[in-house]
């Protein structure tokens, strides 16, 4: 990690310039699985997982048993936090859900918007390093408030054959349908042909390595399935002024240099002071990490401390980077938070890890990441849904518009769509002919 002087927004977008796409290599082993899956359909996942998961599955789906065994096993502890997640997060996604509308215009024309759900969607849930709960609430709960028929659960399981038991746990409390021991590109495809067990799917939600994502890529490229977005590695930016706690700061950036070894972490300051007693408590606190080799490539490779001397500096900073996860550890966050144009989520004051954010507080934790936060928004209800428009125009109301209709359709070289309005009201004299 070092320490830099801002000097101009070039410097600045230098530094942060995001590398787009995966390896070509990346790509021709997933094209290579995808059309694996499509041919050979549960054969090649059994074939999959025994090679990059370890294990030999006699069956991919998760049973009723397993799920209740896990759940029973779990913590109680941990099955009443989730709980309370689940309440937080229900209570914030339900404010996001969309009304249909109708209103009447001259004439008797109606006018409206249906809101519906998706039929079926596909979670996928990442295994490998870390088991992620979270991802479970995040990406089920909103899907269940938005109506969706049925939810289709993939996650890798261990070397023992088995899904984690906090994960299955985490299903059974959010809801989920069906649940498949199926992980990285071999199940994106799945879930977007279908195969002999596992069902074909309409949307696919949910973060994973560069294979998962250059899956989704390509599988949304060729019209199969949608997608909610393609997840970069993890990052945090933390806005700082001379009241900021150098422990607390410093605990913030690991927090997510341990997700991943390509993962950012950004600190911007007013205050140099605070800068150096940062880097070395990161330092201190690397140390203390179980997963110190990661967050260690993380912090050296990819985090950086940036001293400004203005907040208008650190903010023009922080919209540069529009960061997955934003924290404002300034005396008055709030001042500058209409100021924050571009970011996933945004924490606001001392008293609010992004922890909270990841696990409890409500909000979504699937964010935009790699500066997409410019454009994207996080994980919501409307993901799971899509709209519908209708028209309905009574005689009169079509012959009061029917002749510049008509006109618009020749203008445009479509005649056939002229006439269509001509044939029902026997329009066509004046606008005959006319370009």
């Amino acid at each position: 990690m070092t320490i830099i002087q801002y000097e101009n927004e070039q410097q600045i977008r230098e530094l942060f310039s995001h590398q787009s796409g995966s390896g070509l290599n990346v790509m021709e082993a997933v094209t290579g699985i995808i059309n694996h899956v499509r041919l050979d359909g549960d054969k090649a996942l059994i074939h999959y997982t025994e090679m990059f998961d370890g294990v030999r599955l006699p069956a991919l789906a998760v049973t009723g048993q397993e799920i209740r065994e896990a759940y029973e096993a779990t913590d109680p502890y941990f099955i009443e936090t989730l709980e309370q997640a689940k309440a937080n997060i229900e209570a914030f996604h339900k404010k996001q859900v969309r009304n249909n509308f109708m209103f009447t215009g001259e004439g008797g024309v109606v006018l409206g918007q249906r809101v519906t759900p998706i039929d079926k969607v596909g979670v996928y849930v990442p295994g490998g390093t870390a088991s992620y709960p979270s991802t479970v609430l995040m990406d089920v709960i909103p899907a269940k408030i938005a109506g969706v028929e049925e939810i289709i659960m993939v996650t890798p399981p261990g070397k023992d054959g088995k899904v984690a038991p906090a994960i299955l746990a985490a299903a059974k409390v959010a809801g989920v349908d069906r649940i498949f021991k199926l992980g990285g590109a071999q199940a994106v495809a799945a879930l977007s042909y279908g195969t002999e067990t596992v069902p074909r799917v309409d949307k696919i939600v949910g973060p994973g390595n560069i294979y998962v994502a250059t899956a989704k890529q390509l599988v949304y490229g060729q019209g199969l399935v949608a997608i909610e977005m393609v997840a970069g590695p993890s990052e945090i930016l933390i806005l700082a002024d001379e009241t900021g706690d150098p422990r607390s700061l410093a605990a913030d950036l690991l927090s997510q240099a341990e997700h991943d070894k390509l993962a950012s972490a950004i600190l911007v300051t007013t205050d140099a002071a605070l800068a150096q007693e940062v880097l070395e408590e990161v330092e201190r606190q690397l140390a203390l990490l179980p997963r110190e080799e990661i967050a260690r490539a993380s912090i050296e490779n990819f985090g950086k401390i940036i001293v400004c001397d203005t907040m208008e500096q650190a903010v023009q900073v922080s919209n540069m980077v529009a960061p997955e996860h934003l924290e404002v550890c300034t005396r008055d966050p709030f001042a500058l938070l209409d100021k924050l144009k571009h970011a996933g989520s945004i924490f606001l004051g001392a008293y609010t890890p992004e922890a909270l954010g990841d696990y409890f507080a409500g909000p979504n934790h699937t964010l935009p990441t790699s500066g997409t936060a410019r454009f994207s928004s996080p994980l919501s209800v409307d993901d799971f849904c899509k709209k519908s428009s209708f028209i309905y125009y009574t005689r009169d109301a079509l012959e009061a518009v029917g002749d510049r209709v008509a006109d618009f359709a020749r203008r445009e070289g479509l005649d056939a769509h002229a006439r269509s309005v001509d044939a029902r009201m026997g329009l066509g004299s004046g606008t005959e002919g006319q370009q």
